[in-house]
């Protein structure tokens, strides 16, 4: 009995929450009373009104579950065979819509919301049927045109193809393909070998795929991984892509299983993904060690694995798919990374190839979560070296030597286990001398890639530096010199920003940069030969003399920037380096100047800032990089879809990004160039610390600019989370103000963008900095819920019971703070303006309420007067017992005299509104002088 009563409790709460909107907090509610219920009719209440909440969330598939449960105890039950209706409705299932629909016409014929539902449904259905039966003919004339020999005209084939495209890209199109023995067609016009009808077909099957995971599974049965690999493996660079394109929409739906159309009985028709994502997986892997597979197919087989392969996020438990992926495909993946380009037999392979293998071995690596996996990595790829370096003379030395340069670009870890090797370091610094360019181009990439990692930067610099110094003085090849110059430029800045930690003799640094600047230049040069003039930069930049030089050098930074567009993507880490070394946007901590002193005392190092690092410096190289046009070239990077854009680079970027638009009157420039664009997807993809300042930029932006021009049409929603995320406790203060004021702004614009915030569930964040002792966040805080007020749901908030909310501010309406006052004095005159049900709250929540008030209307400034004004305006309107409160007290004098002030004419129309609402009351009489 008590458990019914309490059932019966939860359900009256859940009703009331429905009725304020809280469509999640009702579900939750009408779920917890379902536990506490046996009575059958009592659940099939609880159903019928849980299905309501579904239909307002849009989850269509639990709504028409939980009406068909309440339907089942009660057949009549007209309102849940409505709602049922409208699920059905929603989920495509207009047949069996109208049918529900039907039944309440019969149970209720005179409702006119069941009849004119019927009727708009069965219009629906009859424009439904008729485009089905239009859609039959359209698909088989379709695949008739592209399949037929003799069809000579290529428009019409075109036109055809585009319709087909066009036409899976809807769920009723996309199945209809599919029940009309699409899939065998389309594999016939894959095996045309023909670009365009190949194009057509894996543009189609994308739309078939997308989000449907039975008809994936289907479709891969039918199609076969090997056709699908080998399509992935063609010369042509469109297909390849287009077959890579399919290929990821097939992981996503095999790995998400969107249930589209089987709903709950898709789980039943499809068990188990992972076999099919193993097998895809599995060629995937062959396709990179095959030899007839094209250079571009290779790297977007590599781009995929990246993708699909590894965890997105530490939290995700399972890691068993890397792990067989290393078991099966490690050695594979080495095969790539070390391919010498122009070797006889080697592996087709473009400049980005051998990046793309590092990020994946890298990927995999950082996937690994104990040290028995990382052990067994090593092994495998120290195995692989091995084999290589013993027993195969030079050809398999130079294998092996350009696998240790893929492994230290990506997991160094296992790049520094496999440089330890007997014979390894040897061999490098011996090719690094020899007469044959390529052999020596693989020896200097490799020592420079050692130079940077800690365990052999003493050995090199006591060993490799001289030799370095002789084949950049000697060489005769600029791609050899450009090479070794960056390796000079690695050891050169080994003591990082530190001014007093120089490498070598005075003015060398500037001699290198000077010289790396020249190569960037010379467009004679190869992109590739070019990038790594960059990434001598990168290092060199560390140095505020070479930041200075550089930012002077126009033509220096636009062909970097050039670069930075270019193809070879490579490049995009060590521009995104220099640019974080010349704006200064590295982290850097002011040391404890008790630490410094203890340091002197002990003779220990202490590292010294360069004079020109100072903020007067780096502003002006910063004012001249957006001259050059830095944020057009950001802009470009960020768009990249190649695996060399990292997180870690992303991360970068959003640095430089941060640093370009600390000065408020350049941040107008900046969105022009794209750069408000480029930082959303910044906020939401890279390290954590990236995100953070990607969106702590966006939050700048916000503030000074309109949100409206800066993020225009729907780009203005998409703010909204990275500026939630700014609200987090573990972020710094400045960060959480400046997330709250770009909030403040946003939540002023629309509603729209209010209930966004709220989705986002920011509101109690927001509240917590209420109560910061901070003032300039106390007061940002406050000025946020002044305008989140302007919401519903928020002026509910404040009626909770139980909540301090009201109370907080009405008493911040009594701070000495003249800012807050002004906020929480503005955000009651809209909540007592807004719902009239507060102002009877008010004097509830303290006892110094009267005097706050008095105090508003005593105050010399204007504003706040106003405010008070209007606050005791709507309070007189709400209620005549509030009105009484009010007028009882000092404040019937003090409205006399605001009501003569002809000098503030917002103040007295106020005051005479309230007088006039007293007179109404019949709690003061009419004064005949009065207007």
């Amino acid at each position: 009995m008590e458990a019914a009563v309490t059932a019966g409790q939860l359900r009256k709460q859940g009703n009331a929450l429905f009725q304020a909107g809280d469509h999640a907090a009702a579900l939750a509610t009408y779920t917890q009373a379902l536990s506490l219920c046996d009575a059958e009719s009592e659940r099939a209440v609880l159903h019928r009104n849980r299905a309501a909440c579904y239909l307002k969330l849009e989850d269509y598939a639990n709504a028409e579950a939980d009406a068909s449960k309440a339907i089942e105890a009660d057949g009549r039950d007209m309102k849940a065979l409505f709602r049922r209706s409208q699920a059905l409705q929603k989920l495509g299932r207009l047949d069996q819509a109208i049918s529900d629909l039907q039944r309440c016409v019969s149970l209720e014929p005179k409702n006119k919301a069941f009849q004119e539902a019927l009727h708009t449904l069965g219009s629906s259905m009859h424009e439904k049927m008729k485009k089905m039966s239009c859609m039959d003919s359209k698909v088989d004339q379709m695949f008739q045109i592209l399949l037929d020999p003799e069809e000579k005209d290529a428009d019409k084939k075109q036109k055809a193809a585009q319709n087909l495209i066009v036409l899976a890209r809807e769920e009723a199109g996309a199945e209809k393909i599919f029940q009309s023995d699409g899939v065998r067609l389309l594999t016939q016009l894959l095996d045309t070998a023909k670009a365009d009808m190949m194009l057509a077909a894996l543009r189609t099957l994308v739309g078939l795929c997308s989000g449907h995971r039975s008809r994936t599974t289907a479709i891969l049965a039918e199609l076969g991984a090997p056709r699908l690999s080998a399509v992935l493996g063609v010369e042509h660079e469109q297909v390849s892509l287009a077959a890579c394109n399919l290929l990821q929409v097939m992981f996503d739906s095999l790995k998400e299983g969107m249930q589209k159309d089987f709903r709950g009985k898709e789980d039943a028709v499809v068990l188990d993904s992972s076999k099919d994502l193993k097998l895809l997986i599995k060629h995937l892997l062959e396709l990179l060690a095959l030899e007839g597979a094209s250079a571009h197919g290779r790297d977007n087989a590599l781009n995929l694995l990246i993708k699909v392969v590894p965890r997105k996020s530490p939290k995700e438990i399972n890691n068993s798919l890397s792990l067989w992926v290393i078991d099966q495909g490690l050695k594979k993946i080495l095969e790539v990374g070390s391919t010498v380009c122009g070797a006889q037999d080697s592996l087709p392979v473009t400049e980005n190839s051998r990046m793309s293998a590092s990020v994946l071995l890298s990927k995999l690596y950082s996937d690994l979560k104990c040290d028995a996996e990382r052990e067994n990595f090593h092994h495998l790829c120290e195995d692989y070296v091995k084999s290589w370096f013993e027993g195969h003379e030079l050809a398999g030395k130079l294998r092996a030597i350009q696998t240790v340069s893929c492994l230290l670009q990506g997991p160094s870890e296992a790049g520094n286990r496999v440089l330890e090797l007997e014979g390894i370091m040897d061999s490098v610094l011996s090719l690094c001398a020899s007469v044959c360019e390529a052999h020596q181009l693989v020896a200097v990439e490799a020592l420079i890639h050692a130079a940077d990692k800690a365990k052999r930067a003493s050995f090199i610099t006591a060993n490799g530096v001289s030799l370095l110094k002789e084949i950049y003085k000697h060489s005769e090849r600029d791609s050899i010199r450009i090479r070794a110059l960056v390796g000079l430029c690695k050891l050169g800045s080994a003591g990082g920003t530190d001014f007093s930690m120089k490498q070598f003799a005075e003015g060398s640094t500037m001699k290198l940069a000077k010289q790396c600047r020249k190569w960037l230049c010379n467009e004679t040069i190869d992109a590739g030969t070019r990038r790594w003039a960059v990434e001598g930069l990168a290092y060199l930049t560390f140095d505020a003399d070479v930041k200075e030089e550089f930012v002077e050098d126009k033509a220096a930074m636009q062909a970097m920037f050039h670069l930075a567009k270019s193809e070879d993507r490579s490049v995009l880490y060590a521009v995104a380096s220099t640019l974080v070394n010349c704006t200064n946007s590295y982290d850097h901590e002011e040391p404890d100047p008790q630490m410094l002193e203890l340091a002197k005392y002990a003779k220990q190092h202490i590292p010294e800032q360069h004079p020109k690092d100072k903020p007067d410096f780096v502003k002006r190289r910063v004012r001249k990089l957006l001259a050059a046009g830095v944020v057009s070239a950001l802009a470009c990077m960020v768009k990249s879809e190649n695996p060399a854009l990292t997180n870690s680079c992303r991360e970068l970027i959003s640095r430089v990004f941060l640093a370009l638009v600390e000065e408020a009157e350049d941040r107008g420039g900046v969105v022009a160039q794209g750069g408000g664009k480029a930082l959303i997807p910044l906020s939401l993809e890279s390290t954590e610390v990236g995100q953070t300042k990607a969106a702590q930029a966006l939050a700048k932006i916000t503030i000074t600019s309109n949100p409206e021009m800066a993020f225009p049409g729907e780009r203005i929603y998409e703010v909204v989370r990275p500026l939630v995320s700014l609200l987090h406790l573990q972020r710094t203060g400045l960060e959480n103000f400046e997330g709250l004021m770009a909030l403040t702004n946003l939540a002023g614009i629309s509603e729209r963008l209010r209930q966004k915030i709220l989705k986002e569930k920011a509101v109690p964040m927001i509240e917590g900095y209420m109560f910061e002792e901070h003032e300039l966040i106390r007061l940002a805080a406050t000025e946020c819920m002044c305008n989140m007020a302007m919401s519903k749901e928020v002026q509910e908030l404040f009626l909770a019971e139980g909540s301090d909310r009201l109370k907080l501010m009405v008493l911040y309406s009594g701070e000495e703070d003249e800012k807050l006052r002004r906020a929480a004095s503005g955000t009651l005159a809209m909540l007592t303006a807004l719902h009239p049900p507060i102002c009877k709250r008010i004097p509830q929540v303290t006892a110094h309420w009267l005097e706050i008030l008095q105090a508003l209307l005593l105050s010399p400034n204007v504003e706040l007067q106003h405010r008070g004004a209007v606050v005791v305006m709507n309070m007189m309107a709400a209620e005549r017992e509030v009105a009484e409160q009010l007028i009882a007290s000092e404040m019937l004098e003090i409205l006399s005299v605001l009501a003569k002030e002809k000098d503030k004419p917002r103040v007295a129309q106020a005051a005479k509104e309230s007088l006039a609402q007293a007179v109404a009351y019949g709690l003061i009489k009419p004064n005949p002088n009065q207007e």
